[in-house]
């Protein structure tokens, strides 16, 4: 039997597409399982699924996503609320294709994050100065609000309102964009968005990261007692179902 689950954003409309859901699903012989599903469908935004992805971060291995598109703009939706019956034929007729996105792994002392997204080092209150290494060599020491890691899915993100590239889907990448860095006569880093391979390990280490966050896609922690934190793809992968022609070009031209 399948098992399912539903994760809605909080507003009307997207509380009536997840009945919806739940209905004609169960009247299919599907068995909704919200600890345990083999299928989320996430009912709302790009928001909703990365929610969705941190709520289901123990089971990757073994769910798929699916997302229906309910506000603004949803990158990572296959359907629009005026296709939920075509999602709910899909669903119930056909074997999905799987893509899998690789996420970011984060490691603070002897925590552990992960980023579907992006990683960011943000200081809001203060100038944060922060030394970048890549495969343990020095690369370049930055001044401003802070800096930002990202994958090939979020390159779309917060990255591409810093100035960032867009990097093709299927590319398994990472980009580095420094946040509001202050350039001038006695001081310049980089200044310019850096693709780096997939195997590199980026370090940064700070002096005083004492009002700084460590933004993973919509969460956040302090860094106030930390000087040193580290990224690398990870082996772990958000597995995307994929019922019809997926168009990045097109997902890319409804962007902007």
């Amino acid at each position: 039997m399948h098992k399912f689950a539903v994760v809605a954003k909080k507003n009307e409309r997207s509380a009536q597409i997840e009945q919806r859901l739940k209905t004609a699903l169960s009247m299919a012989n599907w068995q909704y399982d919200k600890r345990h599903p083999q299928l989320v469908i996430c009912v709302g935004g790009d928001g909703t699924l990365l929610y969705a992805v941190h709520q289901y971060l123990e089971q990757l291995d073994h769910v798929q996503f699916v997302a229906i598109h309910t506000g603004t703009l949803g990158f990572f939706t296959d359907y629009t609320e005026e296709e939920l019956e075509l999602c709910i034929h899909d669903i119930l007729q056909d074997e999905p294709r799987q893509f899998c996105s690789y996420l970011l792994h984060i490691q603070v002392g002897t925590q552990e994050y992960y980023a579907l997204n992006e990683m960011r080092i943000e200081n809001i209150k203060q100038t944060q100065v922060l030394d970048v290494y890549v495969d343990g060599e020095f690369f370049e020491r930055c001044r401003g609000s802070g800096i930002c890691l990202s994958t090939q899915a979020g390159s779309t993100a917060y990255n591409r309102g810093l100035g960032g590239a867009v990097i093709d889907s299927g590319l398994s990448l990472m980009q580095l964009a420094e946040i509001t860095a202050i350039q001038h006569c006695r001081h310049r880093s980089l200044g310019s968005p850096y693709i780096l391979k997939d195997d590199r390990e980026v370090v940064f280490k700070g002096k005083d990261f004492t009002n700084a966050l460590l933004c993973f896609d919509h969460r956040s922690v302090s860094l106030k007692h930390e000087h040193m934190l580290s990224a690398t793809m990870s082996n772990r992968c958000v597995r995307f179902a994929r019922y019809r022609e997926y168009s990045y070009l097109k997902r890319l031209r409804n962007l902007y």
